[in-house]
């Protein structure tokens, strides 16, 4: 009789890396002490795995969303607004557009808008009271606006209201913010009148806001404590939300997810999964590691797979810091050796990489391992970039990771008519 396994996808986030002047030309994880990451190498099989399609830098709902399952033809049309929507409880019932926004530090400068800080100093405190009081507003035309607080800085913005599109630009500049200031909400087809009238609310908003909350008290403390006020909003990745199926759903699989950040229980609500959630589970390098390999043992006895996501290591990434990106990948290391077990399938990876020279996700494949029972090994014996480029997983996308987790969980039958849709 054939024996199922359960299966434990390990998700690093920014996990990938490109070489660090000061390593030596190695990247963080070539340079961390990550022994159990090596024995899993040494007994499993190693590969680099492309999120999406080879040298195209993806974000986290995107690179994740593949990971989850969801057909590639679906996760390149998912914006990250509905994501973080979903993450806080929004639903595909609601009438609206989604509008992933940071708070931002923003300085006019006649009819523009410098960007001195595109995250407000990471703020963590006082985000909820902005939202709060700023309640719902009336942009005109019949479109209401209002802001619900997500992870840090983050928010979601929903615009609600008759004949409005999410065919729309982001004010966003990205990693040009410096040079180029807050971008103008414009319709993507000018011709798209719902289109027009959607940006031309953003840009309404834009200013309400900055007059708003330019003199709030919470701003005021916090320039008062030294702190960069939270003045302002730059949007990016709107969207709706719908229904939609991932290949976890067709084929039954019972999945679990963990971690601190509401992109991925977005993903989570929107594909059916059993969430778990803990004040001390966050965004950020301090998450409580050992709480969560526990809770991870815990959703096992319940569950065929379970997603371990850590999103600590991609935010050394982006803030340039390669030494803390590899200290902490250390002590991930060492939190997950309660989780190796010869009767588990174990799978590491990460969602995208993020190059702590320069800031920002990038294209390069990330390095992934499988290791579980009777599973093949190669000749890879320490994981990182460069020693699974000769693994035996070879290359492959993220959809190929999660189909050969489940395969080595004996999840997978011949393949039928009805499984084709998630393989486009």
């Amino acid at each position: 009789m054939l024996t199922s396994y359960k299966g434990l996808m390990i998700v690093i986030d920014g996990l990938g890396d490109r070489g660090i002047p000061g390593f030596g030309g190695q990247t963080p994880l070539e340079t961390a002490e990550t022994p159990n990451m090596d024995r899993l190498a040494d007994a499993g099989q190693c590969g680099l795995i492309d999120p999406l399609h080879p040298g195209m830098p993806v974000g986290t709902h995107t690179g994740m969303s593949l990971l989850f399952g969801l057909p590639r033809k679906q996760a390149l049309k998912l914006a990250r607004g509905p994501v973080e929507a979903a993450g806080i409880g929004f639903n595909h019932k609601e009438n609206a557009i989604y509008i992933r926004c940071n708070f931002a530090t923003l300085e006019k400068s006649g009819q523009k808008y410098k960007i001195l800080d595109r995250r407000a100093g990471r703020i963590d405190k006082g985000f909820s009271q902005l939202a709060s009081d700023l309640g719902e507003l009336d942009l005109g035309e019949g479109i209401h606006a209002c802001l619900h607080p997500a992870t840090q800085h983050r928010v979601v913005l929903k615009l609600s209201g008759d004949h409005l599109s999410h065919r729309i630009s982001n004010t966003d500049p990205g990693n040009h913010y410096r040079t180029q200031g807050l971008l103008t909400c414009k319709a993507l087809d000018d011709e798209d009148s719902d289109a027009v009238r959607t940006a031309a609310a953003v840009n309404r908003l834009t200013d309400l806001i900055y007059e708003r909350f330019a003199e709030h008290p919470a701003n005021q403390h916090r320039v008062a404590q030294g702190l960069l006020p939270a003045n302002g909003i730059i949007c990016r990745s709107p969207g709706e939300l719908h229904n939609i199926k991932t290949i976890l759903q067709h084929f039954q699989v019972s999945t679990a997810v963990i971690s601190g950040e509401e992109t991925i229980f977005g993903l989570g609500n929107l594909f059916g999964f059993t969430l778990f959630r803990d004040p001390c589970f966050t965004a950020l390098p301090d998450t409580d590691l050992q709480k969560k390999v526990a809770t991870a043992l815990a959703a096992l006895q319940n569950h065929d797979l379970v997603f371990l996501h850590i999103k600590g290591p991609d935010i050394c990434s982006h803030d340039q810091d390669p030494v803390s990106k590899r200290q902490l990948l250390s002590k991930i290391d060492d939190a997950i050796a309660p989780l190796m077990s010869e009767s588990l399938v174990i799978g590491i990876t990460g969602d995208h990489s993020t190059d702590s020279n320069s800031g920002r996700h990038t294209g390069d494949p990330v390095p992934g391992l499988i290791c579980g029972p009777q599973c093949r090994t190669d000749t890879v014996r320490t994981f990182g970039e460069s020693t699974c480029s000769g693994g035996g997983l070879t290359r492959i996308d993220s959809s190929g990771f999660l189909l050969s987790m489940l395969d080595h969980m004996n999840r997978l039958e011949n393949l039928k008519p009805e499984d084709c849709d998630f393989f486009l």
